[in-house]
Parts: structure tokens; C-alpha cells; sequence
């Protein structure tokens, strides 16, 4: 079976995409050989879009997706959902992001709930990403779900990363520095056409140019997402940044995953309730030490 959806996969069977995700996210029957077994395409560009709540995000990736699609390429979108604590699911869902591509033949949006992960990634989206590589997708884009500083762990998945930002996050660049702002390959200031967006612009190339020189010169791009307007500009960015991240990052990029991949399945014999139960057993000892306790594990 894994082999003919692998087959399928690979000729572009968008239902075979779709099962081999689920497979692989809810770790059913066979999801470990369909995940050795992948043949991907590593020339794909992955574009991580990340950024504060209210930066526009989603209808950045919307502009992309209407850019990329009428010039006849195709578009994978992972959307990246806050959990819901009751079900676990995702609580946002696909047909409410980007909803006039959802009937478009060259798009595929698949959401995924984060399951608790704060780096605004699912546990799960380094696997659905390759699984989505070996499909024949021109782009693949996953977008985060904004939670702030803590969303670093996109570099380790995205050969380009995005920074959404606004000019609402004020004059002095330097709050908002650490962090989810080291990560940026491409700078965009998003809604650009409101108050303080040159000052904004003018603060944040400030600060790129302060940065140490590397190979590739960060750029500060302006958009009004809802108007399409900077997006042609970010899209060429992307492709200039693509041909100089496949040479100075992969190592990095793999290295990043292939940590990530470790760390999840030696953790996947742990249960937190089944900690817990065993917790409350031990807390009736006067002498407990949590330390010792652990090193026992």
C-alpha cells in the first residue's frame, strides 16, 4: 500500500497527498516506511512566513499564492493552528484561511494543530513538510502561528524565512530585536501605506545593515498585502535567497531537523499523565526530590 501511494504521490494525486499526510501526523500503520521511503525534491523552496498577531500574514500568503498560481506554478500551504485544549485539533482549519484558493487546482492548504509545541510548529510539520517535497509542488509555504519570540524554530525548517512585520510595532526596532528577529532572511513591512511605515522602514534597515556581513544581504520589503503591492518584489527576493540558501544552509537545516526528529521519537515512551500518576505516589514520601526522580527515567 505505501509503495502505491508513494507512486501516486510522486504523479501529482492530490488524494494520495492528503492520506499520506494524515498517516503521517496521526502515525497510523506503515507511516515510518512511507517516511524512509520518500523520494523528495530538494530544489522545492520552503518558505517559512512567521510574525506577530495582526501582521498580516495570512493575507500576504493569500497575495503570494494569487502571484504564484496566475503565473500557472503550483503552491503547498502548511497553516499552522493554535490547539484547540479540548480535542486537540486545529481551531482556525483551512477553510477559513485563504478561503478563495480552496477550489484552486494548483493550491493545496492543509492545516495542522501545533499540539502544544511553542515554537509555533507541530511536533509533526518537519515530516509533512518533506512529504509535501516529494509531491510536485514549484513552492511549499508554512505559515506559524504567531506567537512572538518563541517562534525560532522555523529557521530549522524553512530554506527561506519570512518576517512579516507592521508599523505598529513601533519606532524603536530594538524591542522587538531578540529572538524571532534574528531569524529573518526577508524582512517585509506589511500595511506599509498607514502612519510611521517610513520611519518604521527607514529603523529596521537600520538595523539590518548593523548586522555582521554574511552571503546574502538581508532586504526590507514594503507591502500592502491587500492591495498585492510589494509581493512580485518578495517573490524575486525569495528565488534570489533560494539560490544562496541550498548552498550555505542545508547543512544547517538538516542538522536542525534531524535533532528535532531525534528528540521526538526518544520522548515517545513518555506520558505526561503517566507522570503524573507516578508523581502523586512519590510526593507521599517526606524525601521526595524531583531530580533524582527523573534521572531514574
Amino acid at each position: 500500500m505505501v509503495n502505491t501511494l508513494i507512486q501516486q504521490l510522486q504523479q501529482g494525486d492530490k488524494k494520495a497527498l492528503a492520506r499520506c499526510i494524515t498517516i503521517v501526523e496521526n502515525e497510523l500503520e506503515g507511516y515510518e516506511e512511507l517516511l524512509t521511503s520518500l523520494k523528495f525534491n530538494a530544489s522545492i523552496p520552503v518558505i517559512g512566513v512567521t510574525g506577530p498577531p495582526g501582521a498580516g500574514k495570512s493575507t500576504l500568503i493569500n497575495s503570494l499564492i494569487k502571484q504564484m498560481t496566475v503565473k500557472g506554478k503550483t503552491v503547498g500551504v502548511i497553516a499552522i493552528d493554535p490547539t484547540s485544549p479540548f480535542n486537540y485539533g486545529s481551531l482556525l482549519g483551512d477553510r477559513l484561511r485563504m478561503a478563495e484558493h480552496f477550489t484552486n487546482e494548483h493550491v493545496f492548504i492543509r492545516s495542522l494543530a501545533t499540539r502544544g509545541s511553542l515554537g509555533g510548529l507541530s511536533a509533526k510539520t518537519v515530516e509533512i513538510v518533506d512529504v509535501m517535497r516529494a509531491f510536485p509542488f514549484d513552492y511549499i509555504i508554512v505559515e506559524t502561528v504567531g506567537v512572538g519570540q518563541s517562534e525560532v524554530e522555523v529557521v530549522g525548517l524553512a530554506d527561506t524565512t519570512v518576517l512579516v512585520l507592521v508599523p505598529e510595532a513601533g519606532d524603536d526596532v530594538q524591542a522587538i530585536k531578540s529572538g524571532v528577529m534574528e531569524i529573518a532572511d526577508i524582512f517585509v513591512v506589511n500595511k506599509s501605506d498607514r502612519d510611521g511605515a517610513n520611519i518604521f522602514l527607514k529603523n529596521l534597515i537600520q538595523l539590518v545593515h548593523s548586522k555582521p556581513m554574511s552571503d546574502w544581504s538581508i532586504p526590507v520589503i514594503k507591502a500592502v498585502a491587500t492591495k498585492h503591492e510589494g509581493v512580485d518584489e518578495l517573490i524575486e527576493y525569495i528565488h534570489k535567497h533560494h539560490a544562496v540558501a541550498v548552498n550555505t544552509k542545508r547543512a544547517y537545516l538538516l542538522a536542525e531537523k534531524a535533532y528535532r526528529l531525534i528528540q521526538n521519537r526518544r520522548m515517545k515512551d513518555i506520558s505526561k499523565q503517566e507522570l503524573k500518576q507516578e508523581i502523586e505516589k512519590e510526593l507521599q514520601k517526606k524525601d521526595f526530590n524531583l531530580y533524582q526522580f527523573v534521572r531514574g527515567k
